[in-house]
């Protein structure tokens, strides 16, 4: 099937299903010598696997990466990386009574539609599982990243309304919905605890901050780096917007407000503001990047809901069984790993664009 890779020199290719024997990816352009462990990648995967806190799904993964190839005396080899995830506690089972019925919210109808047949078994490849492979990779470009001093940090902006007010890098990992703002994250949690007593679910944005990125990576036309960030985090299931800087805000400014005007530092070019979020012409400026997406409601809820099954008729349904209530907690690290696996393409371009040019 098409659209399992993403990434032009570091490509990443996942594969497998939610409750089939595992999931996984293959990583090709690491570069070579990089010191990594599973314990490098584990530590991310850790962050996004189920079974965290109360207001997270109960499924208990434990979610242990194994690297099945590219590594050789703990340093990768340059060729590809191969990364698996076994699946321990699926059941397929609870998913029998939605075999013939469409979930609303889910991919189930259009998976039909397109294949003509589906994976009922948790949304196969469709499910939020998937996930996983990208955070392992991600958690490799990261590594990476980390050797050029480029940081990148994702964190829940706002949970069911409820908006952090304060952006305190250091709190993020404190609490269990990843919020900068420890008074907000009591808030948000008692928001999640409330919607999930009625049977229902609540969504909410996720801002990333990258901070190090040097100026020029990205490629106009069509490869600018706010496409491909576009690209990568909308290709979450759950993601169903995305800005940069100012964002959507841009649209109620002027132009005198929302320039970036230039100064000097220390013989570097730098702006006074950042409304631009570190991009122009689709090519980083050297300034933070800030990256906002919209995440909708998880679809699974115990409410009743009208459908229709395989055959035409109207029914209703109700989604029982252990299901995330908010997916922002877990996808924050899903985010980090896309965002870190553009920056580190980008970057692998600049550099193989800038060694051609001085042939």
């Amino acid at each position: 099937m098409p659209g399992n890779c993403f990434g032009r020199l570091f490509r990443i290719c996942t594969f497998g299903e939610s409750h089939g024997k595992g999931i996984g990816v293959v990583i090709d352009g690491v570069p070579p010598n990089v010191k990594l462990e599973e314990s490098h990648i584990q530590k991310d995967l850790d962050r996004r696997r189920p079974g965290q806190s109360s207001v997270t799904t109960p499924r208990s993964e434990s979610d242990r990466v194994k690297i099945l190839s590219g590594i050789l005396e703990g340093k990768t080899t340059g060729t590809s990386l191969t990364l698996f995830i076994p699946n321990r506690t699926g059941r397929p089972e609870e998913y029998e009574p939605f075999k013939n019925r469409f979930r609303p919210g889910h991919a189930d109808y259009t998976y039909q539609k397109k294949y003509g047949i589906r994976d009922w078994r948790g949304s196969g490849r469709a499910s939020g599982r998937e996930t996983a492979a990208r955070v392992a990779a991600g958690a490799v470009a990261k590594k990476v990243l980390a050797e050029e001093s480029i940081r990148v940090t994702a964190y829940a902006l706002e949970i069911g309304g409820v908006r952090a007010g304060k952006l305190d890098m250091a709190e993020v990992e404190r609490n269990s919905v990843r919020s900068p703002d420890a008074d907000a994250a009591e808030e948000m949690i008692a928001r999640i605890e409330q919607v999930k007593e009625k049977e229902d679910s609540v969504g909410g944005l996720v801002e990333t901050l990258v901070q190090g990125v040097p100026a020029g990576l990205g490629d106009p036309v069509f490869d600018k780096i706010d496409a491909l960030l576009a690209h990568a985090l909308m290709s979450i299931g759950a993601v169903k917007g995305l800005e940069i800087g100012k964002g959507f805000d841009s649209a109620r400014m002027l132009g005198s407000q929302f320039n970036d005007s230039y100064f000097m530092e220390e013989g570097e070019v730098r702006t006074a503001t950042n409304n631009a979020g570190g991009i122009l012409g689709g090519i980083s400026s050297g300034e933070d990047m800030l990256i906002r997406i919209a995440v909708r409601p998880p679809s699974s809820i115990g409410r009743s809901q009208q459908t229709v099954d395989m055959d035409g008729r109207e029914c209703s349904i109700e989604v029982q069984g252990r299901h995330d209530p908010c997916i922002v907690p877990r996808i924050v690290p899903v985010v980090e790993a896309m965002v870190s696996v553009v920056i580190l393409d980008c970057l692998l371009m600049c550099r193989a664009y800038k060694e051609w040019s001085e042939r």
